[in-house]
């Protein structure tokens, strides 16, 4: 149960883990339903890659929906894994057997980013104080060891909480061939366009360091509200043509532009893991990013794949020391590729299958 589909507008990292995981459980033999939000133009039900999607309700009632699928087809299913994206579904209250609960990060920034008051407040308690509450005796599963901190801090014990770090899949042409180095002054800003990725801050780098690199340039790739806003913010930091706004793009041109970027500036809030590094990394980009996006420390090696940054100042510089160093940015290149070649989905998918079928043999 998630909030949304891989197919969705404005999917991201978290619906990638869904389809990805779904994809090894059908081929272990499982039948397996996703069950996600509707929007314009898409099919109610469908089938793909051995599992199925079923799309009901919008943006904030899918939860409702949700919970009236579940408990029409409560009998259907052996194991339900909840998808919290800041708030759960709240399977237990209509499903008696096993319910995992699934959780990328704590939104505890996002929700005043994101609403108004007391919409912010209201979210946060259902997040910090309500889930908590309701899954207390229900089984966790997060993607990196900062999100399984976060979780004790809202009263999650770690005891319950299994990390299992997202995986990844670098297309054939990638693995292939080794990268070339030679990118010159280009970054690259891969995601969701949201509030809480703060695009805003890989442009005001751009802005900032034109004088020091004549050459700089930044493409944003990705789709979202927040496209708009950071056309604007482009213009009033007179660096419009420094920047181009891709939008939504398909995977081959996805990796073209990730091939010949020097960095990936990643300036998120947030983040569970952070797929995106791992993205730039299969094409030996390493990536500057803020510590505090939580999930960063553990998919950037600090001063090895990449740069971890406190302060906005540091962010800008980070960026700079690597432009300024071709020869520190290809070692950290090569050993971002290194890492991210680590991942894969396969693995990732049979550890979370053998997490639910154990959770179901207990319950």
């Amino acid at each position: 149960m998630t909030w949304r589909d891989l197919d969705h507008p404005e999917a991201g990292g978290a619906e990638v883990f869904a389809e990805r995981t779904a994809e090894v459980m059908a081929k272990t033999g499982h039948n397996v339903t996703i069950v996600s939000a509707d929007f314009d133009g898409a099919e109610r039900q469908l089938t793909r890659n051995g599992f199925s999607i079923v799309r009901s309700g919008g943006r904030f009632s899918v939860y409702l929906h949700g919970m009236w699928h579940l408990l029409k087809n409560r009998k259907k299913y052996d194991v339900v894994l909840d998808v919290q994206n800041g708030v759960p579904f709240w399977a237990p209250w209509v499903f008696p057997k096993t319910v995992v609960l699934l959780v990328h990060h704590v939104h505890r920034e996002q929700w005043h980013t994101f609403f108004p008051q007391p919409i912010s407040s209201i979210g946060w308690f259902l997040e910090s104080k309500l889930s908590p509450f309701v899954y207390r005796k229900k089984h966790y599963v997060t993607v990196s060891e900062s999100s399984r901190r976060e979780l004790a801090q809202v009263g999650v014990d770690p005891e319950r909480v299994s990390v299992i770090y997202s995986g990844n899949e670098a297309p054939p042409a990638v693995l292939e061939h080794e990268p070339n180095l030679d990118r010159g002054f280009h970054l690259v800003a891969l995601g969701r366009l949201v509030p809480h990725k703060h695009v805003e801050f890989a442009i005001d780098a751009v802005a900032e360091l034109a004088d020091r690199f004549p050459e700089i340039h930044l493409d944003v790739v990705g789709s979202g509200d927040w496209m708009s806003n950071l056309v604007a913010h482009a213009e009033a930091r007179g660096v419009t043509d420094r920047v181009t706004l891709h939008g939504h793009v398909d995977n081959e041109t996805k990796h073209r532009l990730l091939s010949r970027a020097a960095v990936m500036a990643m300036p998120s809030l947030k983040e569970g893991w952070g797929l995106t590094i791992l993205e730039a990394g299969y094409h030996a980009v390493p990536s500057v990013a803020f510590r505090h996006a939580g999930g960063t420390q553990e998919s950037i090696q600090d001063g090895h794949t990449g740069i971890l940054c406190d302060t906005n100042d540091e962010f800008i510089e980070g960026i700079a020391r690597l432009l300024a160093s071709p020869e520190e940015r290809a070692k950290m290149g090569a050993a971002a590729r290194v890492f991210a070649l680590r991942f894969d989905w396969e693995r990732t998918g049979s550890e979370l299958t053998e997490l639910l079928e154990k959770q179901a043999d207990q319950n």
